[in-house]
């Protein structure tokens, strides 16, 4: 299927969304535990995992609003601690680069979102089209701050040419507050998530470089 604007065979975001999130659903094991992302796109997929809530444990759930979906369908949520290590995440992106990295965190779910990634074996994640791009930093990078702390990152941040915005009336569900860094071009997304979590008082940021997505579906087709 083309991709580019204008194309005949063009998707919309939804259906993009739709298509991704039912792919998806290949990929979850009989008898698991599912990792859940956050967002639009995931709630296409937590609707599936609803139709076939019998064939799996339950899910772990990477946010406050994900876990009322899946109880909702009457799917078991389960802490990460009493799992161990998961088979799958899946979860969407605000932005993908050709090499799978990410950046997420639109909806300051990154934290919980970051952890479950880093405690699951494979990461599928399910944009429409529109997120991907060339080089990330289009879509400003979310940092999660101890609330104290944000003056003193948002100085740090300036210091490395990224221009911070607190995104005011924003609580994360850990209780912490988000900038979001508008203005990077970013060709070293590894390094940026490492210098951004050395600053003091940042949580984690929405930079998933470090570990990146192992496949990507969009639109419903799957790029390793």
């Amino acid at each position: 299927m083309a991709h580019h604007p204008g194309a005949g065979t063009e998707m919309t975001p939804e259906q993009g969304k739709q298509a991704s999130a039912e792919r998806a659903l290949e990929f979850v094991q009989d008898d698991s535990v599912v990792g859940v992302g956050t967002g639009s796109t995931v709630a296409y997929f937590i609707q599936g995992l609803g139709r076939m809530k019998d064939r799996i444990q339950g899910a772990v759930s990477s946010s406050e609003q994900s876990t009322k979906l899946l109880k909702e369908l009457g799917i078991p949520v389960f802490d990460l601690n009493a799992t161990g290590p998961l088979e799958l995440y899946v979860d969407g992106a605000d932005e993908c680069d050709p090499h799978n990295r990410l950046i997420k965190g639109g909806g300051a779910a990154l934290t919980r979102e970051k952890i479950i990634a880093a405690a699951s074996r494979q990461f599928v994640c399910i944009v429409d089209p529109s997120k991907l791009v060339p080089v990330l930093g289009r879509f400003p990078v979310p940092v999660e701050v101890i609330p104290m702390a944000r003056s003193h990152v948002a100085r740090q941040i300036v210091k490395l040419g990224g221009d911070p915005v607190w995104r005011e009336g924003t609580v994360t569900d850990n209780g912490n507050w988000i900038l979001d860094v508008h203005n990077w071009s970013i060709t070293d997304p590894v390094a940026l998530e490492s210098r951004l979590n050395a600053i003091v008082g940042v949580v984690t940021n929405g930079l998933f470089a470090a570990r990146p997505a192992d496949l990507v579906i969009t639109g419903g087709e799957i790029r390793a």
